[in-house]
């Protein structure tokens, strides 16, 4: 028996099967939410005004005198 060296045929070529290597990268990105608060102490002042009231009394003396002599006037000149 011989032996012929086999005959290659033309390739079938099928359709490229596509895989997909996923990296998963993880960025944190920093979210700053200020806040303040301010407290206002609020002093209320109520003044108050008195008005005390004192009385007084005045006791008022006239004197008169009357010359009940009956002398003649006397005049300078």
């Amino acid at each position: 028996m011989s032996q012929f060296p086999p005959n290659v045929l033309r390739p079938i070529v099928y359709p490229t099967q596509h895989f997909v290597n996923t990296n998963q990268f993880t960025h944190v990105v920093p979210h700053i939410h200020p806040s303040h608060t301010t407290t206002v102490n609020r002093h209320f002042f109520k003044h108050e005004h008195h008005c005390p009231h004192t009385h007084s009394v005045v006791n008022e003396v006239c004197h008169q005198h009357i010359d009940c002599c009956h002398r003649p006037p006397m005049y300078p000149f």
